[in-house]
């Protein structure tokens, strides 16, 4: 997938507002794969929205939502699938991670489906990260930021063209937060895929081409 273009969309919960003041609400956007880009927004302003929109979860808007020209409303739950296993992929800000499991089962789970890392390059990651201690840990007994580092990695071991990481760096220090940084776009560089940021607040200081307000 090349191209995600947002051409006037407005989520239906904020269509009655008379002045959007949007960098994307009611704009037309353009996504275009192998390129860095930033979302800021204040709290409310549809951030997480933004993320359903593209991974399929949602599609509550006005305007249209097209992938490579195509309308996503037109897709089947199949072709969502194929978006979310070879195309997009999501750190999400409440990082969905199962807490019964270890921090390596974890993302061992969703590896088992792409096939796309191997082993050695999963306990590498764990080791770059500083958490080569936890691989046989239970999430639910490791801090926030640890288990940031567990999602990020649980996000990178499949194919991808767009990588949306959602508030990847909010309980993390400057030096783990570069760490993180670093993986991500040494990963999205080897697939010549385009990484969206979004945050609130705090976001990875990243040499971004171009930056939104939500």
């Amino acid at each position: 997938m090349e191209t995600i273009d947002f051409k006037y969309v407005i989520p239906q919960v904020f269509a009655s507002r008379e002045q959007q003041d949007s960098d994307i609400w009611q704009q037309d956007v353009r996504f275009s794969r192998g390129h860095l880009y930033l979302i800021e927004a204040e709290s409310g302003k549809g951030k997480s929205t933004f993320c359903s929109y593209v991974q399929g979860y949602r599609n509550d808007y006005s305007g249209k939502l097209l992938f490579d020209g195509e309308d996503t409303r037109s897709f089947s739950v199949g072709q969502w699938t194929e978006v979310r296993m070879r195309h997009v992929s999501h750190l999400f800000q409440e990082l969905r991670l199962f807490s019964e499991l270890t921090a390596l089962e974890n993302v061992e789970i969703k590896n088992r489906l792409t096939g796309f890392k191997s082993r050695q390059q999963i306990e590498q990651w764990f080791d770059m990260l500083g958490i080569p201690d936890k691989m046989n840990a239970r999430v639910g007994q490791m801090s926030f930021g640890q288990q940031q580092r567990v999602a990020l990695m649980r996000a990178l071991v499949q194919p991808f063209d767009f990588l949306l990481a959602d508030e990847p760096i909010s309980h993390l220090d400057d030096t783990n937060s570069r760490i993180m940084a670093d993986i991500m776009m040494e990963e999205a560089h080897q697939q010549g895929a385009a990484v969206i940021v979004t945050s609130i607040g705090k976001h990875m200081e990243l040499s971004y081409e171009k930056a939104f307000r939500l």
